[in-house]
């Protein structure tokens, strides 16, 4: 069952919508902006600088698996519980995640809430797109008071390697790779060190940004629909999502959300494990 087009608050939701309901007491707004090293942008110092009236800054390391030498991995339920009552985050709240690069990391925090049993949603075209219309922002923090959540977690909302190499052994689920096509043809070389190029023999590559329109939103529900069959996926069966790090392959899985889709998960080790192990079998070129 296809979503409507529109305000969605489990999914994205407009920047008219954020700003009709900012003054909420049952709303709070999450700073969740996160960079490539290369970008040359410090995301807490920006939030420093200007964040949406009453936004709480997360950092996606400090919602992280910390024991793991793989980058971003989800983190223990307890620790996700800890980090969201801290930041005054809990039953009750409508949740709207954004981030300074217009759709880019907010997704992968989305994912989080989802993989935990929350309801949050995306706003569409992040900071960028609220100060281009004249939107407030400010400097100044937010009060901050505890507050229960209690989890229901997902757990088939993510998939490990070893789900993930039987899976595509076994062809029983689209995988859909988020990173961009030259990395994908193992082209271009990964930006960590010690990675191997190409990818999970049978995926198909859809590189997010072909899910954005130039102002850094979304694309409607037809033209998500148009990106996943232009790059061969068949919507009707299970999807599984991958990048390089497990960030920009929520964003896949955001848009399927927003298309209804029941059936999707996300391989949270993505590149940064498949390509660390010389044992699991890669392709290279566009199949």
């Amino acid at each position: 069952m296809t979503i409507p087009e529109g305000d969605d608050p489990a999914t994205l939701v407009s920047t008219d919508w954020l700003a009709a309901r900012l003054t909420s007491p049952d709303l709070r707004v999450l700073d969740a902006s996160w960079y490539l090293p290369d970008a040359g942008r410090d995301p807490l110092a920006d939030y420093g600088d200007a964040h949406i009236p009453g936004a709480r800054f997360v950092a996606l390391d400090e919602v992280s698996d910390g024991r793991s030498a793989l980058p971003h991995m989800a983190p223990p339920l307890e620790k996700f519980m800890s980090r969201m009552r801290r930041i005054g985050v809990g039953d009750g709240h409508m949740v709207v995640i954004y981030d300074g690069a217009g759709l880019f990391s907010a997704a992968r925090l989305w994912w989080l809430f989802r993989l935990f049993g929350q309801r949050a949603a995306v706003l569409d075209g992040g900071l960028p797109k609220w100060v281009a219309e004249g939107r407030p922002v400010t400097a100044d923090l937010p009060q901050i008071r505890d507050r229960h959540m209690t989890p229901a977690p997902q757990p088939h909302l993510m998939r490990d390697v070893t789900e993930v190499a039987q899976i595509a052994k076994l062809g029983q689920a689209e995988i859909v790779d988020a990173r961009a096509a030259a990395r994908f043809r193992g082209d271009a070389a990964e930006p960590r060190p010690g990675l191997r190029a190409g990818h999970i023999p049978g995926a198909r590559s859809l590189p997010f940004g072909q899910l954005l329109n130039k102002d850094g939103t979304m694309k409607p529900a037809s033209g998500l629909r148009a990106a996943f069959q232009t790059a061969g996926v068949d919507l009707d069966r299970p999807v599984i999502t991958t990048c390089g790090s497990g960030v920009t392959a929520a964003i896949l899985n955001l848009a399927l959300a927003r298309l209804g889709h029941a059936d999707h998960a996300l391989y949270d080790g993505s590149w940064a494990e498949w390509g660390m192990y010389p044992d699991l079998k890669i392709a290279t070129g566009d199949a």
